[in-house]
């Protein structure tokens, strides 16, 4: 059987209880007015009796308690190798007041249970789905189990509510699955499940995690989740995926990707194949979507769409430079305010970080470890999941490969800003780096740090351009003036029989001045002297010796610094 209408079926005439005045909606079992819940004993034995594996059964609507489902499902056992068999089975609408054990069972034909309420533990474990499996629509109230459970055709999820934990881990689903509109209010563990034509999943709603880790998806698919996490280590990407995510934090790590994966912030709430918007009044929040590890992934295939990358994890993965970061990614700044390092207080320079830098420092300064969950401060650095452990917290070594990958991401894709932020963090790293780098390479970083910030803070440089400025109008106007313009002076010789006069034109040494050497005039030919220098000029003012070379470094260093204030507005605003 593979199509199925919804006729109004003959309701069973008994009652149901106090707890149903309407009356009991279980299917009359042939031959009789009254379903298998409500027959005489002898009737229902008789019933159950004429049963074999792989019968045909249908109990839509049927209230069942956990004796009279284990009756029916002894009736269909198979004797060899004790597992229910049954041929098509409805059982829409119908109740389970306990636990319902479908542990093993054969499905030869369509298993349908839309709208099916299961208040106990409802077990599909190893369950075989040979036909179609529905279950659209059907409440779980506790633990829903369908691991290691195999499902050989189209298997419907959707509008389903797990009001328990729903555990898939170890199933098999060889065709299509549908989860839209399913609703998890617990966690939604799939670890180890074989997706192979899977090419719609969602959208879902979780209040918990979504556990995908070790799970293989086979053919192309696009997977829609809002939930508080998703969980996606080791995960097996056989072809190209679309993961839509909302709200929730992304573990990627150690994943296999073996297509093109794209992560992505979906703006607006989704909506359901029904066309209604999918609840997500219970995740607080703007939707927005971490990344939180990406270790141990070939990123060649990744591509990261509008995440905030502030905690996410990069140490071990490959191919980041090939990593795509699309839209707006979020990475964690530098702390704010003012800090005391020793009796010097110290300001950080605000610019996009790696989480393994902030680990990195946050262990070195010391600080204490941050219970889980609580949120970042915005003065600390960001503490890891191994804080305080050196042994397990990345070297500035390993941080600096990390920001020279990354770097060539950002500028691939024309974020010259963020490529920016990246070469100062690998320079940072570099400069406190004191197994891989060399001491003098240590100090020459120092010192571009110190004068420019790596050529990437132009505020710095301007500021040591005054300084230098200001220093050599002061040491002009003390000792590179002389007290006043030499003169020239003309010497000759006449020859005492008349003739040729020859004259020799010399110019005096300037002299250091004595006195009165910071007035004003002196002021205004030191200020030539130093913007000339500025730009390579010379002035062509009258020094003393030492004036020269004062002059001299001022035309090396000065162009220098202005340079480098240039390029580092350049690296600021270069698209």
């Amino acid at each position: 059987m593979t199509t199925h209408s919804s006729p109004a079926w003959p309701h069973c005439a008994h009652g149901a209880g106090p707890a149903d005045p309407v009356g009991c909606r279980g299917i009359h079992v042939p031959g009789h007015t009254a379903c298998v819940a409500h027959l005489p004993d002898t009737d229902r034995d008789t019933y159950l009796a004429g049963l074999t594996p792989g019968a045909d059964i249908d109990h839509r609507g049927t209230p069942f308690t956990e004796g009279l489902l284990n009756q029916l499902l002894n009736a269909v056992r198979d004797p060899n190798t004790a597992d229910p068999h049954l041929g098509d089975a409805r059982f829409e609408e119908a109740q389970f007041s306990r636990d319902s054990n479908f542990a093993g069972a054969q499905f030869f034909g369509d298993a349908l249970f839309d709208g099916a309420r299961f208040s106990g533990v409802a077990r599909f474990v190893g369950a075989q789905f040979l036909g179609i499996a529905r279950f659209i629509g059907a409440q779980f109230s506790q633990a829903a189990r369908f691991d290691e459970a195999q499902f050989s055709d189209a298997a419907w999820f959707v509008g389903a509510r797990f009001s328990g934990a729903a555990l898939f881990g170890g199933a098999q689903f060889s065709s299509n699955v549908r989860f839209s509109g399913a609703y998890f209010s617990r966690n939604a563990r799939f670890d180890g499940v074989q997706f192979l034509m899977a090419w719609e999943w969602g959208p879902v709603m979780c209040e918990g995690r979504v556990v995908l880790s070790g799970a293989v998806f086979g053919a192309p698919v696009t997977l829609e989740i809002a939930a508080k996490e998703v969980v996606c280590t080791r995960t097996r990407w056989q072809s190209t995926a679309t993961v839509r995510v909302r709200h929730a934090s992304v573990d990627l790590g150690h994943a296999v990707l073996e297509a093109p994966l794209a992560v992505t912030a979906h703006p607006t709430p989704f909506t359901t194949s029904g066309g209604t918007l999918l609840d997500e009044t219970v995740l607080s929040g703007s939707g927005a979507v971490r990344v939180v590890s990406v270790q141990g992934v070939d990123a060649a295939h990744l591509v990261l769409t509008d995440t905030d990358l502030s905690d996410c994890l990069f140490s071990g993965g490959f191919h980041l430079d090939q990593l795509r970061l699309e839209g707006r990614a979020t990475l964690a700044s530098t702390p704010t305010g003012w800090h005391r390092k020793g009796i010097a207080p110290v300001r950080w320079t605000r610019r996009r970080t790696l989480a393994e830098e902030h680990h990195w420092r946050a262990q070195t300064a010391g600080q204490p470890p941050v219970s889980a969950g609580t949120p970042p401060e915005p003065r600390r650095w960001r503490t890891g999941p191994h804080h305080p452990d050196p042994a397990r917290t990345p070297d500035p070594d390993d941080v600096a490969a990390l920001y020279r990958q990354l770097r060539k991401a950002f500028e691939d894709a024309k974020n010259e800003p963020g490529a920016a932020d990246f070469y100062y963090g690998e320079c940072e790293m570099r400069r406190h780096d004191r197994t891989g780098t060399p001491t003098a390479e240590r100090r020459l970083l120092w010192a571009y740090w110190l004068l420019s910030g790596y050529g990437l803070r132009a505020g710095r440089a301007l500021g040591w351009l005054a300084a230098a400025m200001l220093a050599t109008i002061v040491l002009l106007m003390a000792f590179g003036l002389p007290a006043a313009s030499p003169k020239q002076e003309v010497t000759g010789t006449v020859p005492p029989g008349g003739g040729t006069v020859t004259f020799v034109i010399d110019k005096q040494d300037p002299k250091n001045p004595t006195r009165d050497r910071f007035s004003s005039k002196r002021f205004d030919k030191a200020l030539s002297v130093t913007l000339n220098s500025v730009v390579f000029r010379s002035s062509g003012q009258d020094l003393t010796t030492t004036g020269t070379y004062i002059e001299m470094t001022s035309r090396i260093l000065e162009p220098a610094l202005l340079a480098l204030a240039v390029l580092a507005i350049r690296g600021r605003i270069k698209r």
